[in-house]
């Protein structure tokens, strides 16, 4: 992250929540920073998921949006001013324009969460190469107001049981590994842990180092993914994602 760009987001929250919250939020991004480049990864082999429809209470309704033109006023509003604004927009019009959908869910008729997903490719340089049929499930997130109602649970379900029927084969996460309430989270749902990935760039190159990986019970398609990794050198590119892609579908 630039320079200028951490100090807008400083700027923003100070602006928003003041002196003493600012100061206990940069001292919690610095404890985090420690961290920040180690990331436990998880997989859901979607084909043994439950061909039976995800749930969804009576209370909550869950809608996917591809494109800004799907997109309300209200509903963008409510995401980008929760952040920075500016910062927001422009993650949010480069996402559409990636092809990534941005699911949201709703509680009596207001915006409760949402996530994004993204297939066959990653939103940045990712840990290993993604196949065509792969997702990244990423920026998942729970409005203050109604955390604690399984509101998250529920909408990654759906998620997931959806991705299933149009035919995706596999969905990654990540999470940092000082972020313990997003591990007990994914501990939950049908996720199960990859491994530890240590990761850097360096001359617009990510290069990976697994650090641990689960024993004993990863599935197949899990331990290919870490095949692949490996294959790689743990090294990724537009262009090397693009040429795995190709050869994939072949």
């Amino acid at each position: 992250m630039g320079l200028f760009t951490s100090t807008s987001r400083v700027a923003e929250y100070y602006k928003r929540h003041g002196l003493a919250a600012t100061v206990r939020r940069m001292g919690s991004a610095a404890r985090r920073s420690l961290f920040a480049n180690r990331k436990i990864v998880f997989y859901c082999d979607l084909a043994m998921l439950s061909p039976t429809a995800a749930n969804v209470p009576d209370s909550l309704k869950i809608e996917r949006v591809h494109t800004e033109r799907e997109f309300s006023a209200e509903d963008r509003n409510a995401i980008t001013n929760f952040w920075n604004p500016t910062l927001s927009e422009r993650n949010m019009r480069q996402r559409f324009e990636r092809g990534a959908s941005l699911w949201l869910i709703r509680s009596e008729d207001r915006l409760a969460g949402y996530s994004w997903t993204l297939r066959g490719q990653t939103i940045a340089d990712y840990y290993f190469p993604m196949g065509i049929d792969d997702i990244q499930i990423f920026d998942f997130f729970v409005f203050p107001k109604y955390r604690g109602r399984a509101v998250l649970l529920v909408l990654i379900k759906y998620m997931l049981s959806v991705l299933r029927t149009e035919g995706a084969a596999r969905a990654y996460g990540d999470v940092a590994e000082w972020n313990h309430a997003s591990l007990s989270f994914y501990k939950m749902t049908p996720f199960k842990r990859l491994g530890v990935a240590q990761g850097f760039t360096l001359f617009g190159r990510t290069f990976t180092r697994w650090v641990e990986e689960q024993p004993g019970e990863q599935a197949e398609r899990g331990k290919e993914a870490l095949r692949n990794a490996r294959a790689f050198g743990g090294r990724m590119s537009d262009d090397s994602r693009k040429s795995v892609r190709d050869t994939e579908g072949a």
